[in-house]
């Protein structure tokens, strides 16, 4: 293999995971404004699997259409080799991370990547590559919800539902951050010590204890499961308070009204400046990251198998380049 050529995981055919193939491709350069990374880690996020089964979890219309063959990912750690014409405050040998080109065709389960020198922040000191490829779309996430979406304010109840998963544990811990007076944890049973140990006041275990018959008066819902069910939270809402659906829910829009809830959806976008800030929280000791797995670039299809199986306490990450 040439410095023309890379080791990459693509996607030929839409479907399972076998449909993930580790092959040679043409190594790319970077542009105006872009940056060329070496991959040490990239995050296996869950729009990475719904891209290869071709969005079928999306109405027909709504589906995008992704020209195939792809490099599926987005979430990178890994190292600048080359900046592109108009480049400043990035060189050759800094230690990044980022969400790379999300939505899009982004291309992070490669060896090199290229993304826009805006979307990247320096790797946290405290966290290896691993670690880091588990923030970014998770972090991000959960960041834009708590602080410009739903927007916590001081003392909020503050319920996160799917709270061990990857944008999940970032809300336990951010929703401190944003002004939350009191966390509430719903997870399945085994994932207790780790998201009280995260900070959460409260743990409940829904396989145990329905949620809706044992909260009451949240200020804001972080609803990480979304799904038809959407609705069975609606009792544990205060009148006024504010839901934010990280997957795309059903919350009986008259039923909320009633309440005077809202409710909303909202994609992540890159943000080099907020991936700053998470960065400074890691290494404060603000800000943990919990990783499942890690699996080897060659073994993105043993990893997408995992992660369908769900039940993920933080997330998956490919190892491509040795730490």
């Amino acid at each position: 293999m040439g410095t023309k050529t890379m080791r990459a995981v693509r996607v030929h055919a839409f479907g399972g995971p076998e449909q993930l193939v580790y092959e040679e491709v043409p190594r790319p350069a970077a542009g105006p404004g872009e940056v060329l990374v070496r991959v040490h880690a990239a995050g296996v996020n869950p729009v990475d699997r719904y891209a290869r089964q071709g969005f079928t979890v999306l109405p027909e219309p709504q589906r995008p259409q992704w020209p195939l063959p792809y490099v599926p990912g987005s979430d990178v750690s890994g190292v600048i080799v080359e900046t592109g014409a108009g480049v400043t405050g990035w060189r050759a040998g800094d230690e990044v991370f980022g969400l790379v080109r999300f939505p899009g065709r982004s291309s992070a389960y490669a060896e090199y990547v290229v993304s826009p020198a805006g979307s990247l922040a320096r790797k946290p000191a405290a966290l290896g590559h691993a670690e880091a490829a588990a923030v970014p779309m998770a972090g991000l996430t959960a960041y834009q919800y708590l602080f410009e979406h739903v927007e916590v304010r001081g003392g909020d109840t503050v319920l996160v539902n799917g709270a061990a998963g990857g944008v999940g544990h970032f809300a336990v811990q951010l929703a401190r951050t944003a002004g939350a007076g009191r966390v509430v944890a719903v997870a399945s049973g085994r994932h207790e010590t780790f998201l009280l140990g995260l900070g959460a006041d409260r743990f409940l275990d829904y396989t145990r204890t329905p949620v809706e018959e044992a909260v009451r008066d949240v200020d804001v819902l972080i609803d990480a499961v979304g799904g038809p069910d959407g609705h069975r939270l609606l009792p544990v809402m205060r009148r006024g308070g504010r839901i934010g659906a990280v997957f795309p829910g059903e919350y009986h829009a008259e039923r909320a009204a009633d309440r005077s809830l809202t409710t909303g959806v909202w994609q992540v976008r890159p943000s080099g400046e907020q991936l700053a800030e998470l960065a400074r929280l890691a290494d404060s000791g603000g800000l943990r990251i919990a990783v499942e797995e890690v699996y080897p670039l060659a073994g993105a299809a043993r990893a997408h198998a995992r992660a369908d199986r769900g039940h993920l306490q933080g997330k998956i990450v490919l190892a491509v380049a040795p730490a």
